[in-house]
């Protein structure tokens, strides 16, 4: 994976303008969850550790400045391990189950099994579903109104291997840049959205 240059942050830090009270604020917030988070199993204390490129959002309030968002954004776009195999499309059932799954990486079960991608927390995909998330946009008919050509299969897998690579403040996890899901469960994943036969494009 291709190192963020150090410049570039510094650039940053100079480039923003923080208020007191909001570096109050977050200082408060640190300290209240150093404090009340323990580490336990396989959730360990480095989960509290911000990346640069999430200071940089969270510290612009998600405004960087343009220059240093349009090359922090080239940079995780060239990190993008798109299947070798240069195949897209996996099993749209497998992909709902995934959607549906809120579980994996949580101290309680312990790291065994396959994660989960809890996408209905943030979108509406499906259409039997009554209870889902707003913060993301509505995926409903997604390939029926973007069809599944190749350009956009890949597209979509880029997008949730790592949703920063096309919106570097994007509060859409970096599913698989993360680790968090499989080649294989993305795969899923975009079948779910794209594939004809999906109940999303019905």
């Amino acid at each position: 994976m291709n190192k963020i240059p150090a410049s570039i942050f510094a650039a940053a830090a100079l480039a923003i303008v923080v208020t007191a009270q909001a570096e109050d604020d977050r200082a408060k917030a640190v300290t209240m969850m150093k404090r009340d988070f323990h580490a336990r199993s396989i959730a360990g204390m480095d989960r509290l550790n911000e990346d640069g490129l999430q200071a940089l959002c969270n510290r612009s309030q998600n405004q960087p400045p343009k220059p240093i968002a349009e090359r922090l954004q080239q940079d995780q776009l060239a990190d993008i391990k798109y299947p070798a195999d240069g195949k897209y499309l996996g099993d749209w059932k497998s992909g709902e189950k995934i959607a549906q799954n809120g579980r994996g990486m949580t101290w309680s079960d312990g790291g065994a099994g396959a994660n989960g991608g809890s996408c209905y927390n943030c979108h509406q995909i499906g259409p039997n579903e009554t209870s889902f998330g707003n913060i993301g946009n509505s995926l409903r008919q997604f390939g029926k109104t973007r069809g599944n050509s190749p350009q956009v299969q890949k597209y979509v897998y880029g997008k949730i291997f790592n949703a920063k690579a096309f919106n570097l403040c994007s509060n859409m996890p970096r599913f698989g840049q993360s680790g968090t899901l499989t080649e294989e469960q993305i795969k899923d994943l975009v079948a779910l959205l794209l594939d004809p036969n999906s109940p999303v494009n019905k």
